[in-house]
C-alpha cells in the first residue's frame, strides 16, 4: 500500500517532461519558432519603446501628413507627429491589452472548464448554460454597452476582452478534463483517498495545462484584433496610443483624402503580423498537443498525398 501511495503521489509533470514540451512543441516546429520569434520581437519593442522612440509622441515635428523621409521613416500623421514613434508607442498598449486580455480569458475559461469537466452533473449543466449564454451575445454591442457603463480605460478593455472570449477555452478544457478524469491513475488516486483539490492540482491540471497554453496563444491573436477594433470604434482611453487608435485617428483626420498611406498601413501591418504570428504558434502547439489533429484526414495543414512511384514500380 505504501508503494502504491508513493506512486500516486509522484507528480505527473516532471522537469524532464517540461523540457520535452519546450523542445518538441515550441522549438520542434518551424511555424512555432517563427511565431515565437515575431512575438518576442514585438514584446521587446514594447518594453524598450520609451528609449528607442526617435521623437516625442506629443510634439509636432513637421507639416501635416509629411511623406516618409530620411528624418521620418514612416512620415508624419495629421498632427505632424512622427509615425514611427507612435507605432512604437502603440505597441505597448496593444501588446499589453492583447496578452492581459488573453490571460483573463485563460483564467476564467480554464477555471470554468476544470470545474465543469471534473465535477460534471449539475455543476457541468449550470456552467455550460452560462457558457452558451455568453456565446450568443454579440461582441460589438456588448463592448459598446460595457464602455458606456464602466468607462473608457485600458483596464476595462482588458476585462471586456477576457469576459467575452473565455468561452472557447472553457469548452476545450472541459472536454479534455472529462477525458483525463476517467484515466486509471486518477481513479486509483481517488480510491486511495485523494481529495478533489489534490486530484485537480496534481493529476488533472498538469495534463491539460499544455493545451491551455496553446489555446491562450491563439486567444492572444483574437485579443489583439479585438483591442484594435475597440480602439477604432473610439471605446478605448483617448489619452493612450495604440495601433487601433492610430488607424482611427488617421481615418478621422482624412488620411485617405490626402493619400497618406503611411498613416494607415504601418499600424495595420503590425496588427496583422502579430495576429499571424500568434496564430501560427498556437496552431503548431495545438497540432503537437492534440493527437486527433495529427491524423491526415482530420488536419488540412498536415494532409499529404502518398507518392505513387513505389506502387507503379511494383505493378
Amino acid at each position: 500500500m505504501t508503494e502504491a501511495i508513493g506512486l500516486v503521489d509522484t507528480p505527473v509533470a516532471t522537469e524532464s517532461t517540461r523540457r520535452g514540451f519546450i523542445r518538441e512543441v515550441l522549438f520542434g516546429q518551424r511555424a512555432s519558432v517563427v511565431g515565437l520569434v515575431v512575438l518576442l520581437f514585438f514584446v521587446v519593442i514594447a518594453i524598450i519603446g520609451p528609449w528607442i522612440e526617435p521623437y516625442s509622441t506629443t510634439t509636432q515635428v513637421g507639416p501635416v501628413y509629411a511623406p516618409p523621409s530620411s528624418q521620418h521613416w514612416l512620415g508624419l500623421d495629421d498632427g505632424g507627429i512622427d509615425m514611427l514613434s507612435e507605432v512604437i508607442a502603440g505597441a505597448r498598449v496593444s501588446m499589453v491589452v492583447g496578452f492581459a486580455g488573453a490571460a483573463v480569458a485563460m483564467i476564467i475559461g480554464g477555471g470554468v472548464g476544470l470545474l465543469s469537466g471534473y465535477f460534471g452533473n449539475k455543476t457541468d449543466i449550470f456552467l455550460m448554460r452560462i457558457t452558451d449564454y455568453f456565446l450568443v451575445i454579440p461582441d460589438v454591442p456588448l463592448m459598446i454597452v460595457a464602455a458606456a457603463v464602466f468607462g473608457r480605460s485600458t483596464l476595462n478593455v482588458v476585462l471586456i476582452i477576457g469576459i467575452i472570449y473565455w468561452t472557447s477555452t472553457a469548452r476545450l478544457i472541459r472536454a479534455q478534463v472529462k477525458s483525463v478524469r476517467e484515466r486509471v491513475y486518477v481513479k486509483r488516486a481517488r480510491a486511495l483517498g485523494g481529495g478533489h483539490g489534490r486530484l485537480v492540482r496534481k493529476h488533472i491540471t498538469p495534463q491539460v495545462a499544455p493545451l491551455l497554453v496553446a489555446n491562450t496563444v491563439l486567444t492572444i491573436a483574437i485579443a489583439v484584433f479585438a483591442e484594435t477594433y475597440i480602439a477604432f470604434l473610439g471605446l478605448e482611453d483617448p489619452s493612450t496610443i495604440s495601433w487601433g487608435k492610430l488607424i482611427q485617428n488617421s481615418l478621422s483626420g482624412g488620411a485617405i483624402f490626402h493619400k497618406a498611406w503611411w498613416a494607415i498601413i504601418p499600424p495595420g501591418l503590425c496588427v496583422t503580423i502579430v495576429i499571424l504570428a500568434a496564430t501560427m504558434m498556437g496552431q503548431a502547439m495545438e497540432d503537437a498537443l492534440n493527437p486527433r489533429l495529427r491524423v491526415g484526414h482530420l488536419s488540412v495543414r498536415r494532409f499529404r498525398l502518398r507518392p505513387l512511384r513505389g506502387r507503379l514500380e511494383s505493378e
